[in-house]
């Protein structure tokens, strides 16, 4: 009945189909779906109220990814969707929306890789409300200020919090505020797209943005960062020395903008000429007889973050050619073909095309070096009202007072201490997981009272308290898990503890046993996906039988995830995978989420299993790690490791050099470059001085010493590692003497705050030199500038020299005060104060070396007035320049 019903429903689709051809999403809906007959697509067709909707849910379900195709109920779409049809007959600007703009841009729920959730449908009413009566683009601006009154900016993982996880944690990186603003336009009816640039080519950073189709026409705005107007941001002048800023569109969407990737169920396009001066970078790709080579795998690349980070990937024509439309800076291209490579520099519009010869093998070893420039700064800003500014800088005090007012209502630590002795928990250990969990604490504390009982159990041969259990549990997970972990996932997971059915002890190292049961067989955390509730699923549909097989022949759980058909490259997605438990039915999966099935129903029978943090590979733990590669025939092989030393003459400027900072390393895997993903922390020393081990192979060293201006002074080295190996980790540098390059009056009045008197910059400081920094209240590149300052604490209190952070304004200082507890890793001779009557902000941004009148601008100067080090706007890595520059005074 079902399948007749769906059948019927088709033949509908096809009807209307032939009536309108031009309906190409009907097309795709039909050839997605006519043989698989997905039970929830059949529900949400049938239950569509009007032919409106019926359209939306036909677009969703024609191009949505597919775990999100699995993972989630018809009834949530369809909520969805009544919801977005709501919000287009509800102002006459959302109803002049055109369909390509509405389908694209206001329909879609997702829009990164968070969970989705209902926002929606529950925040619908408030915004309205608040955008009543206004413009479109008074409107759009409204909707930023809601956004920014209930969160501000701190850097977090890659993971992307829900918009009603975001709500209430208060805090998130620019990809959570720009989801949320995203989310929050789309939910009153005005098209949005999130903008990103995957990384930046001045600095070591990315960044993510909104744009908003206002009256026929996008504009941006900084996600809650809110401007008197619109195309007003922090990021104006880094964004014009962008080489790439691109937006991923759910569809085949036709709109007059640069298609630079088009997949069959979504578009990828090129919004850089938007922000910055472009143009098309031109690549012919040779083998060692200067033979054009066809359809050869090319990848445009940017050094960020110690490595050549790929942000645009292709292939040759037949005349093996490839080119890309880009900022006017330096970009690696790398290319590849039958386990040959090679790689160029390419200097974008300033030279013809260039040749990249495939002269290299895995294996091969040899060095060189590269000088990497980025475009050069801009000077082009829009001008703003000053009254209008007034008044905008006014109510983001009163937003952020608000927001302050929220974060204040979180658990004290007293008020931890107490729970934690009514239910017999070590407040040690449960005092960061509520602070973690910022305001997810609710959650937390009804966990920990459910399992608050002395109750004794066995796991994995492990007997402790039950809940001890828990907390071991729940400090396997990410800061950001516990601001979001769903109760029903937590108590499924600690169910099968209960049944106390794995009490035999696993085969593993004494050394390691701990941790080893708690993080690769107790953790619901495997990578980056979203946590679900699949142990208990899997114990409910298994057969303890089984399950027992499957842990003695650890061979035949890979032979059982074998038998999922897996969906064809261009359908994975990274970050958004199919839940284990809903992968159980047997579908088509991408690659993806067939790993995440593997290591959960590894872990379910007690198997530790893992994706490696540093490889990516999947492996499971049978007398050592072995790998897993599904649909191969050789299965369970040992993972033959080498160390690899790094040696390092430390400098006057590095000491121990960091990775991602300073340097990276790659697997070279067919003439491919595969970052091995070392844990921020790592360091040279740390990790590299005795002995790293690593996989046997083919690898590739890149090191740079960012200047700056902007430029790279890169590294490469290509090794082959076949015992333990000794490399030299090379980091160039300018050898250039400090110069002067402008004037700073030290004689500049401030109010200081430790004295509360206004004083001169001079008194402070006292001969010699010292930085002076000039911030903004709580934006993301003065947020940045003093995380970087914390990173070289050290170095800095070791200086000694006075570091004097001033603010334009009382308000602005106020606004830091709040988030003080922010930076707690500050070096011990900063000082803070205010900058009177703007004196320093004014001496510092009229020199030449200046190229836009914006903060914050970071100096280092001396008693005789001299600048000899300086950097303005947005820039990471203040604090590691800083230090290379005192070295040489």
């Amino acid at each position: 009945m079902l399948r007749r019903t769906f059948f019927c429903l088709l033949l509908t689709i096809s009807l209307r189909l032939s009536a309108q051809p031009t309906m190409e999403y009907y097309r795709d809906f039909v050839g997605r779906y006519e043989s698989t007959r997905i039970s929830t697509v059949f529900e949400a067709l049938q239950a569509a109220t009007s032919g409106e909707q019926r359209d939306a849910i036909v677009f969703l379900y024609a191009y949505m990814a597919w775990p999100d195709v699995l993972n989630y109920p018809a009834d949530f779409y369809l909520k969805q969707t009544a919801a977005s049809v709501r919000a287009r007959h509800a102002t006459a600007w959302a109803a002049s929306v055109p369909d390509r703009e509405w389908f694209h841009f206001v329909l879609p729920i997702r829009v990164n890789n968070e969970h989705l959730d209902r926002f929606r449908e529950l925040y619908y009413d408030e915004l309205a409300a608040r955008v009543k009566g206004l413009s479109m683009a008074e409107a759009a601006l409204e909707v930023n200020h809601w956004c920014h009154e209930h969160l501000t900016y701190q850097p977090s993982d890659a993971r992307t919090s829900s918009p009603l996880t975001s709500l209430k944690t208060a805090t998130g990186r620019c990809g959570e505020e720009s989801t949320l603003t995203v989310a929050a336009l789309r939910a009153v009816g005005i098209p949005a797209r999130q903008v990103y640039t995957p990384r930046w080519a001045h600095t070591d950073d990315n960044h993510a943005w909104v744009e908003a189709w206002i009256d026929g026409k996008w504009h941006f705005m900084g996600a809650c960062e809110p401007a008197p107007q619109l195309d007003v941001a922090w990021f104006n002048q880094p964004a014009a020395r962008g080489m790439l800023m691109n937006t991923t569109v759910l569809g085949r969407y036709k709109g007059p903008e640069d298609v630079i990737v088009q997949k069959e169920r979504q578009t990828t396009i090129n919004v850089t000429e938007n922000y910055a001066p472009v143009a098309r970078a031109y690549v012919k790709v040779v083998d060692g007889k200067g033979t054009a080579v066809p359809d050869a795998s090319v990848s445009f690349r940017l050094y960020n973050y110690a490595e050549f980070y790929p942000v645009f990937q292709t292939k040759t024509a037949s005349d093996g050619t490839a080119s890309m439309l880009a900022g006017r800076g330096d970009m690696i291209v790398w290319a590849s073909k039958d386990g040959t490579y090679g790689f160029e520099k390419v200097s974008v519009g300033r030279e013809d095309t260039v040749v990249v010869a495939l002269s290299h093998r895995d294996g091969d070893a040899y060095e060189t070096d590269l000088e990497i420039v980025p475009p050069p700064e801009s000077n082009s800003l829009p001008v703003v009202d000053a009254k209008a500014q007034t008044a905008c800088n006014k109510r983001l005090a009163e937003e952020d007072a608000l927001r302050a007012k929220y974060v204040a209502s979180f658990p004290t630590d007293k008020a931890i201490a107490r729970f934690c002795h009514k239910y017999g928990y070590p407040s040690d250990r449960v005092i960061p997981l509520i602070h973690n969990s910022k305001g997810n604490y609710d959650s937390l504390f009804r966990m920990l009272a459910q399992w608050g009982q002395p109750t004794s159990l066995t796991f994995c041969g492990i007997r402790q308290e039950e809940r001890i259990w828990l907390l071991d549990l729940l400090e396997t997970l990410t800061e950001k898990d516990l601001r979001d972990l769903p109760e029903e996932t937590v108590a499924g997971h600690m169910a099968v503890l209960e049944s106390q059915e794995l009490t035999d002890s696993l085969d593993l190292p004494l050394d390691d046993y701990g941790q080893m049961v708690r993080k690769y067989v107790l953790s619901p955390r495997i990578a980056m996906e979203s946590l679900s509730d699949w142990r208990r699923a899997f114990c409910d549909s298994i057969p303890q039988d089984i399950r027992t097989m499957l842990r003695q022949h650890p061979t035949k759980v890979v032979d059982f995830v074998n038998m999922w058909p897996t969906l064809p490259t261009d359908e994975s997605t990274r970050y958004i995978n199919v839940w284990p438990e809903r992968a159980a039915r047997m579908l088509p999966i991408d690659s993806y989420s067939k790993q995440l099935f593997f290591v959960a129903l590894a872990r379910t029978v007690g198997l530790p299993a893992r994706i490696d943090e540093v490889t990516g590979r999947v492996a499971y733990f049978a007398d050592g790690w072995r790998t897993v590669e599904f649909e191969h025939k050789e299965v369970g092989a040992k993972v033959d490791a080498a160390g690899l030393k790094l040696a390092f003459a430390p400098t006057d400027v590095v000491t121990n050099p960091k990775y991602y900072t300073h340097f990276t390393l790659c697997r070279l895997e067919n003439g491919q470059p595969q970052l091995l993903e070392y844990p921020e922390e790592a360091t040279c020393e740390s990790t590299f001085q005795s002995g790293a081990p690593v996989e046997k192979g083919n690898y590739f060293l890149i090191s740079g010493t960012r200047l700056a201006s902007g430029s790279v002074l890169a590294h490469v080295s290509a090794f082959a590692l076949r015992h333990d190996t000794t490399v030299s980790l090379q980091l160039n540098r300018d050898d250039r003497k400090v110069s002067v390059i402008g004037s700073y009056n030290a004689e500049n009045l401030y109010y200081d705050i430790e004295s509360g008197a206004e004083k001169s910059v001079l008194s402070t400081t006292g001969r010699g030199f010292f930085v002076v920094g000039l911030l903004k209240a709580s934006d993301e590149p003065s947020t940045h500038l003093l995380h970087d300052l914390e990173q070289e604490k050290e170095a800095l209190e070791a200086w000694g020299r006075t570091i004097l952070l001033l603010f334009p304004n009382e308000a602005d200082y106020k606004a830091f005060e709040n988030r003080r507890s922010e930076y707690p890793n500050l070096p011990k001779n900063v000082r803070f104060g205010i900058d009177l009557n703007g004196a320093s902000v004014a001496d510092v941004l009229a020199n030449e070396w200046v190229r836009a009148k914006q903060l914050p601008a970071i100096v280092v100067a001396d008693s005789f007035n001299r600048i000899v080090f300086g950097v303005q706007g947005y820039t990471i890595g203040i604090g590691s320049q800083l230090r290379r520059v005192i070295s040489q005074l």
